[in-house]
């Protein structure tokens, strides 16, 4: 699971973000001042950090100058919205910005693809006697083929990907299928059920109650 250190002033906001990617299935931490965000980053191997700039302590430019040689992905989230800031902050190695107001579907896609730039996610998952290659998307379980539908093979990644935490239905949805779930809709559980056979992972699979559903650690 990947693990977002949040750096945010304003603890509305930093909740909200933090609230957010955990609903995803990112194991998130939070500091409200520079100086708290760059005991953290020395403590923690981070796979990526929301930087807001103006900070108390360190601002975020000072905090990005000591995470650069860290290799540590960097995305400022910031009120700081002119063109100016934002080839600025860009051309000092952030990886994105993203000015406030933001959307949080658009900020879960950002991180996203800022973790998948930098390789974060990792091209072959493993969980109990199933091996995923999502570079050549195929599925072994005891190195025999798996076939999988392309949604079937997506959700079984999500799965895998957050091992342990429990996704929400309509995060599982959004992130499959692309948009909005319908609250009818039952695209979701058919294909859940499907895996379940297929895999013969009917204990593995956690129907989370009032939330969604969670591949278990072993």
């Amino acid at each position: 699971m990947n693990r977002i250190l949040i750096v945010e002033d304003e603890v509305a906001i930093a909740r909200l973000i933090e609230m957010s990617l955990m609903r995803a299935g990112y194991q998130c931490e939070m500091v409200h001042d520079g100086l708290q965000a760059a005991d953290k980053i020395e403590q923690t191997d981070y796979d990526l950090v929301l930087l807001d700039i103006m900070l108390p302590g360190l601002d975020g430019y000072e905090l990005l100058e000591y995470l650069r040689p860290m290799d540590t992905s960097v995305i400022f989230i910031t009120a700081k919205g002119t063109l100016g800031d934002r080839v600025k902050g860009l051309n000092l190695g952030a990886d994105d910005y993203i000015v406030k107001p933001f959307e949080v579907e658009e900020l879960i896609a950002r991180v996203e693809s800022v973790l998948r730039r930098a390789g974060k996610g990792g091209a072959k998952l493993q969980a109990f006697d199933v091996i995923m290659d999502t570079v050549a998307r195929s599925v072994k379980q005891n190195g025999l083929g798996v076939a999988l539908t392309p949604r079937e093979f997506d959700l079984l990644e999500q799965l895998m990907r957050n091992r342990g935490a429990a996704l929400y239905r309509d995060v599982l949805f959004n992130r499959v299928w692309g948009g909005e779930m319908d609250s009818d809709t039952r695209t979701l559980d058919l294909h859940i059920q499907r895996l379940r056979k297929k895999l013969n992972w009917h204990n593995h699979i956690k129907t989370v109650y009032k939330v969604g559903y969670m591949l278990e650690k072993e």
